[in-house]
């Protein structure tokens, strides 16, 4: 029995990077699977590299592009089995501590912690009815960091504790987790030696073991959650000293 068919899954920020793997590998196990994204050109070139996607244009920051979304989906489908909190934003430049204006720690906490909350807000009538799944994306720095990342680690690090707090609240219907994924290549460049033989695997993750694990908790039979899933090929359970 083939217990993803007919699911009707949306990924947040899916038209790239990791969003963009979960959504072709949860096509490819016959999920039905809606892609949300504000880069629109993505979006097009993803349904074009998989037609069994559908994208919608949604900046998940806004309840009216959200609202719309799912009104769209309830029309379309008729249910909603998962959601996956995946879209995220950093600071690319990782702006010193005695630099970073505010405007730019509440832009990163409200794409990356705020909107995840407004996400499964908004489709909690379609989840408690088909008895879903919520699954948020956090990261490694959770609990570990480098310099100049305070609003980023501080947004993943809220992204655990939501997961925990929302599987409280929505028990026994809606089943929360979460996955922390560590070192993911999700594009096209080259990698070294040395960076593949510092994780236990051996190798750096790719865009499948985070799709795999949300494939995992999608079809799992409702016993798991309220967990988070670090998915780092090892890499913070290794002590480094520096000599």
């Amino acid at each position: 029995m083939d217990l993803s068919s007919n699911k009707i899954v949306i990924v947040t920020g899916g038209a790239n990077g990791i969003g963009k793997g979960i959504c072709k590998y949860l096509a490819q196990k016959k999920f039905i699977v809606v892609a949300l994204d504000i880069n629109e050109q993505a979006g097009y070139d993803l349904v074009n590299e998989e037609p069994r996607i559908r994208f919608r244009l949604t900046d998940v920051t806004q309840i009216s592009d959200i609202k719309n979304t799912l009104d769209w989906v309830k029309c379309q489908f008729g249910r909603l089995d998962g959601l996956i909190n995946n879209a995220a934003i950093s600071n690319p430049y990782n702006t010193p501590l005695h630099q970073l204006p505010l405007d730019e720690w509440h832009h990163i906490l409200n794409v990356n912690l705020t909107s995840p909350l407004t996400m499964s807000q908004q489709c909690l009538p379609l989840l408690t009815e088909s008895k879903g799944h919520i699954i948020n994306m956090s990261s490694t720095r959770y609990l570990q960091s480098e310099p100049n990342t305070e609003a980023y680690a501080a947004s993943k690090g809220g992204l655990v504790s939501l997961t925990h707090a929302l599987a409280v609240s929505l028990s026994p219907n809606i089943k929360v987790n979460c996955i922390s994924p560590g070192w993911i290549h999700a594009d096209t460049s080259q990698l070294r030696s040395i960076d593949h033989h510092q994780h236990l695997s051996g190798r750096v993750g790719n865009v499948n073991d985070i799709a795999e694990m949300v494939d995992f908790l999608l079809c799992s039979q409702g016993f798991i959650t309220g967990q988070n899933f670090v998915v780092d090929g090892g890499m913070t359970k290794k002590m480094i000293y520096c000599e």
